[in-house]
């Protein structure tokens, strides 16, 4: 790899990690494109190396939120084992779903999730103990299947859901999220590193970014006001959707191929 590409996967790394850590998210938002345009890699590349990556960018992130209480065990407990379920199962619907169709569908959700993250329209926070764990663990589910049917990060299901469903504080929904995550990309990462799928060089270049990035996204958010943190999630949630609904309504009506 080139000095020029280096630079570039270092920078890519960073900018990942801030919106992983600002917003609960994975960052292959980021990561994807640029391993495929940037950095020489393969299309396969472009989604199996942001897996591995991952895991050092949710850690810190999640541990910022850990250290400031913002962030349900709990939860993430529930939530943890039916989304790794999820993730396998919809990996494999991969082959018989219209995934084209079905994110269209989602990116429609997330748009309407957008809206009430951003308005603040979010179920009233409830005593502790509740929601009941089934709740989290159905979420979770959800999450991984999106996750493992579209390739898209789970946390860009998993924070509207806790925050606009369940009744979690915007911030824990954050934090609560990122812990997820670390455990979702697990069955993906194995699988493509056992199909060779991954490059590690990409990989190591991009993962000296994505801490320090992760580190200041996370006390970004932390030390944000509720209504800026509520819009800057919201806006950010609102412009996956629009990207992601433009580019499969394009591709269902044949102007892409």
């Amino acid at each position: 790899m080139t000095p020029e590409r280096i630079a570039v996967g270092i920078v890519a790394g960073f900018a990942a990690g801030l919106l992983s850590g600002a917003f609960g998210v994975g960052g292959g938002i980021i990561t994807t494109p640029v391993i495929a345009v940037l950095l020489g890699g393969t299309p396969i590349q472009a989604i199996a190396t942001p897996l591995p990556v991952i895991f050092p960018t949710a850690i810190v992130g999640a541990n910022n939120y850990r250290r400031a209480g913002q962030l349900s065990l709990r939860a993430a407990g529930w939530a943890i084992g039916p989304g790794c379920v999820g993730a396998v199962v919809g990996a494999q619907l991969t082959e018989v779903i219209n995934a084209h169709s079905l994110l269209l569908v989602t990116a429609v959700l997330l748009a309407w999730q957008a809206v009430r993250v951003i308005i603040g329209h979010e179920t009233p926070e409830r005593p502790r103990g509740s929601p009941p764990g089934w709740q989290y663990a159905l979420a979770g589910l959800a999450a991984g299947l999106v996750s493992g049917l579209l390739g898209v990060g789970g946390g860009i299901v998993m924070v509207p859901l806790l925050t606009g469903l369940l009744g979690m504080p915007l911030k824990r929904a954050l934090g609560t999220s990122l812990l997820i995550i670390v455990v979702l990309v697990i069955p993906g990462t194995i699988v493509h590193a056992w199909h060779g799928n991954i490059d590690w060089g990409i990989a190591a270049v991009l993962a000296v970014g994505v801490s320090p990035g992760a580190w200041i996204g996370s006390k970004i958010a932390l030390t944000a006001k509720d209504r800026t943190l509520r819009i800057a999630v919201g806006s950010f949630l609102m412009a996956v959707a629009v990207a992601y609904g433009s580019l499969e309504l394009a591709h269902l009506v044949g102007w892409t191929t």
